[in-house]
């Protein structure tokens, strides 16, 4: 028989066994609920040890922020190969995952509550994560420098995942797989009625339609949209025809 012996951390490694703890802890619940000894004893070590790598719960959030940001940031990362809606729909997919593994504590992150508002640096990293969205989908584009139509496009876009995000944390009614397609659609709709105002916007929505397949994603949003139309009213009865001089038979019995 043999008996098990705790192996002694070295203080990288057990800064980074705290954050892991309390990521895991922040996923399940809103941070502001959870405690410093809830921690502790999930990291399996006393209170004041916790204090000897983090001068409180607020630099240990921070920390656990940082590695969540830099990771949801990651999610929008996608080689740049293939049409551009098979391409969204797998980021959405891998943002959406984050989401899901993370709920309580992504709703408290994006929604800023008592432990985020305290912190200018929090703030910072969100906006870190909305800026690699951002560039992340200019690069899928092919644009380094967008037109300010397109950067309107392309940051409500982020801004539309993030709050359709948030309200499906809120009871997850719509399944997630419709709304992953949807927000695809969504991206596609607001470049179309961008164009529909400004020359330039249209040439990049036809460049980007030029390389979507016949039965790509883009495509079925226009099918969905075209089975919302009314069907075309019937065409009205030729009028009978008469020979020269000949009266025309009467409506009338």
């Amino acid at each position: 028989m043999t008996t098990g012996v705790r192996r002694r951390m070295g203080v990288e490694e057990r800064r980074q066994q705290l954050i892991s703890v309390a990521l895991e802890l922040f996923s399940h619940r809103s941070p502001e609920d959870v405690s410093i000894d809830e921690i502790a004893a999930a990291a399996g070590i006393s209170r004041p040890l916790v204090y000897h790598y983090f001068p409180g719960k607020q630099s240990l959030y921070e920390a656990a922020l940082r590695r969540a940001a830099d990771e949801l940031a990651g999610r929008f990362v996608e080689p740049r190969e293939g049409p551009l809606g098979a391409r969204l729909l797998r980021v959405m997919g891998r943002f959406f995952d984050f989401v899901d593994d993370h709920g309580p504590g992504f709703s408290a992150l994006m929604r800023g509550g008592p432990a985020v508002g305290s912190s200018t640096t929090t703030n910072a990293m969100i906006d870190e994560v909305r800026q690699a969205a951002y560039e992340q989908i200019l690069a899928h584009l092919g644009i380094t420098d967008p037109p300010a139509r397109l950067a309107l496009v392309v940051r409500s876009w982020v801004s539309l995942a993030e709050s359709t995000a948030l309200i499906w944390l809120d009871g997850r009614k719509i399944p997630r797989a419709e709304l992953e397609l949807q927000l695809v659609h969504d991206f596609a709709a607001l470049a179309a009625v961008s164009a529909a105002y400004d020359e330039e916007m249209a040439r990049i929505l036809l460049d980007i339609l030029a390389l979507e397949p016949a039965d790509g994603l883009f495509a079925e949003l226009v099918v969905r949209l075209g089975a919302l139309a009314p069907p075309p009213a019937p065409a009205p009865a030729p009028a009978p025809e008469t020979v020269p001089g000949q009266r025309s038979p009467s409506p009338w019995p």
